[in-house]
């Protein structure tokens, strides 16, 4: 994931702010990592570069 992605993404489930928490970073990709929620605190995985925004009812387990 692009961190410039940041300025345009949101939480699926209120539209607010997503804090970043990067664990692995190539440059300006984001390899694994954490997006959390600044109002209800949902957090989302970033898998091998991807963010998985789908709403926790919804992702595999």
């Amino acid at each position: 994931m692009k961190k410039s992605l940041m300025d345009i993404i949101c939480c699926p489930l209120d539209k607010q702010e997503l804090e970043l928490d990067a664990r692995q970073e190539e440059g300006e990709e984001v390899i694994f990592g954490t997006l959390t929620c600044t109002q209800c605190g949902e957090r989302y995985p970033i898998e091998d570069g991807i963010p998985n925004l789908l709403p926790p009812d919804m992702r595999e387990a």
